[in-house]
């Protein structure tokens, strides 16, 4: 998780900007060669790349490159909702994680933000290096819960 956070720093080091347009306008072989470049920013650097290229291309058209707009301007808790699951890239875990970071942490709170709020641990509960290993000891749990619902 640390190594996720500290990724668009090193995007900027590599690309020398973190502008949304010329990262949407960039060869998608350039973008994946700066992910891929050693050590790698991800994991899957070429889907990465991908989807960061797609979420940039969003945020430049639809946010005129001002990715704040996307919590910012949320009229209510739904809203918000839905504006970071129409991005490219963000499934229904990670919205849920992303409302409880700009609620708790950013402390964007549009009217009816409590019933989007996740029931479970996020990251948007995590504070302290001791919260975090308590986060991703709930997540452990919380997703073999949801394997074991499934079976």
């Amino acid at each position: 998780m640390q190594k996720a956070f500290s990724g668009p720093l090193e995007l900027k080091r590599r690309l020398g900007h973190l502008d949304p347009a010329r990262i949407a306008a960039t060869p998608p072989e350039d973008l994946a060669e700066a992910f891929r470049t050693r050590p790698a920013i991800h994991r899957f650097p070429g889907a990465m790349a991908e989807r960061v290229q797609k979420l940039c291309a969003a945020i430049a058209t639809e946010y005129g490159g001002d990715g704040g707009r996307v919590w910012t301007e949320a009229a209510t808790g739904a809203d918000l909702k839905a504006r970071l699951g129409a991005l490219p890239g963000i499934g229904d875990m990670k919205v849920r994680s992303l409302t409880a970071i700009v609620v708790n942490r950013l402390g964007v709170k549009p009217p009816g933000y409590e019933d989007v709020l996740p029931n479970h641990p996020t990251l948007g509960d995590v504070d302290s290096p001791e919260a975090l290993e308590a986060y991703q000891a709930a997540k452990r749990a919380h997703k073999a819960a949801m394997r074991a619902a499934k079976t």
